[in-house]
């Protein structure tokens, strides 16, 4: 079958393209750019991409056109497929055609730390010999040599990253409600893609959906420490358990620490003793993401010890407090965070992890969220555990003024917590900033969803020169 790809971004269309291409179709996609490493990713799996949108691009062969939801009316390769009526559907439509169908399906959801979830859900099942099929929403460092956003495998399971974005431009609702949930992970809910969703009544009512879509001999696992999601379980037709730091969980992670590089912790289920764990990623917002996983593992009958050997051997997410280089003693690290709360727990686990390190942290704000005016007051609690603060130019500029971020106000509400912040629009100025002012030892957070310019590399070779 030949299948070709229209809009859809980055990870996904390298994920699903792959798959597509490891169950004998051919697949071509088309994009208005593909980043590295995506575009890396992509080549090494031989998948033929195609940069920007043209009606060429759909020939006559083709089967199954994919539309993605980053496009619309409009677009010269949806207009042709439209009149020549070329069978299509959204992306979760064909996965779920493609793949689901068949599956005990195990669905990872949440505002926050799904990405991570999910990979880490998938590698414990690849671990304990389960052979699960895996889609994740990164690069998983434990897939391939070189990482990867999926794993092949010829088990009965299916992890695949519970995305609350829309579907298409003709299916608004959320991708996770074609997933076919038969164990359903939501670990927190908040308010989130401001660009479609109009409040977080919204946001709630697309997650009680999902919920409602368990069946009863299914499992639906809460985040115990997020109001909103705990409140889902009034939703819920199957068995409930939870899971967090809170004393009733069903699933509770105790005597937190970080030694050494790792983090250490125990678990009680159901107030009973049941293990102890030790994490190679930081931050109590990443033991909550553990326990997540560990609880789908046991309920899928892996034991405690092949479930805590398999979490110190997870290698992580990349763009997840990713280093990149060290150069004059200056560590530069890539993180996706985006939304206030990401922002702040990635930089309390650094900081944890680092107490007495200076960490810079550089922001772009890029997401469809993140350039919104509606995060202005949570993004200036957000930063607290950095002793620098770099600004970039929001990248959405077009969105009207009384909308967008102001990256200017922002700068002066940091400085009137008492944070050493600046703004500086370009990434130019940003590298001769930190080149200038760093020091030995010191670490640098690049955060944004998109590129940022090249600034990793822009800073690593200004540092070393």
């Amino acid at each position: 079958m030949r299948i070709h790809l229209i809009g859809i971004c980055g990870t996904a269309m390298a994920t699903v393209a792959a798959l597509l291409e490891r169950r004998g179709h051919e697949i071509t996609g088309s994009d208005q750019n593909v980043y590295p490493p995506m575009s890396d990713f992509l080549a090494a799996e031989g998948i033929r991409t195609l940069t920007g949108y043209s009606a060429d691009h759909v020939t006559a062969d083709l089967d199954l056109v994919v539309i993605g939801n980053a496009i619309s009316r409009g677009n010269p390769e949806l207009e042709v497929v439209l009149e020549k009526k070329i069978r299509y559907g959204s992306l979760p439509e064909i996965i779920r055609d493609q793949f689901l169908w068949g599956a005990r399906s195990i669905v990872v959801a949440g505002t926050h730390g799904k990405t991570t979830t999910t990979a880490l859900t998938g590698w414990l099942l690849a671990h304990g010999n389960l052979d699960p099929t895996v889609l994740v929403g990164g690069i998983a460092l434990n897939f391939g040599e070189r990482g990867s956003s999926y794993r092949m495998g010829a088990g009965r399971d299916f992890v695949i990253e519970g995305d609350e974005y829309d579907s298409a431009y003709f299916d608004k609702t959320a991708k996770f409600l074609k997933y076919l949930p038969d164990i359903a992970v939501v670990a927190n809910v908040e308010f989130d893609h401001a660009d479609i969703y109009p409040d977080l009544d919204a946001v709630r009512l697309a997650f009680r959906r999902l919920v409602n879509l368990v069946p009863r001999n299914g499992l639906l696992l809460l985040g115990a420490d997020s109001p909103h999601a705990i409140g889902l379980r009034e939703s819920a037709v199957s068995p409930v358990e939870t899971f967090g730091l809170a004393e009733d969980a069903t699933w509770q992670a105790y005597d937190v620490e970080h030694l050494d590089g790792l983090t250490h912790f125990k678990v009680r289920h159901r107030g009973e003793a049941f293990g102890r764990f030790q994490s190679p990623l930081l931050g109590v917002h990443n033991v909550r993401n553990a326990l997540a996983a560990l609880a789908v593992g046991s309920r899928l009958g892996l034991g405690v010890s092949e479930l805590a050997e398999g979490l110190r051997r997870f290698k992580g997410i990349r763009r997840r407090l990713e280093t990149v280089g060290v150069a004059r003693g200056v560590t530069v690290l890539d993180d996706f965070a985006h939304h206030p709360t990401a922002v702040r727990e990635t930089l309390a686990a650094l900081r944890t992890g680092h107490p007495t390190r200076r960490i810079w942290a550089a922001f772009e704000p890029r997401s469809a969220s993140s350039c919104r005016r509606v995060f202005q007051d949570d993004f200036a609690r957000a930063f607290g555990a950095a002793d620098e603060v770099i600004v970039a130019a929001v990248f959405r500029s077009s969105l009207p003024e009384a909308e967008r971020l102001s990256a200017e106000r922002l700068v002066d509400d940091l400085r009137a917590r008492g944070q050493q912040a600046r703004y500086i629009p370009e990434v130019d100025g940003i590298v001769r900033t930190i080149v200038e002012e760093h020091r030995e030892g010191d670490m640098v957070v690049l955060m944004s969803n998109g590129a940022f310019g090249g600034i990793h590399r822009k800073l690593l070779e200004a540092l070393a020169a």
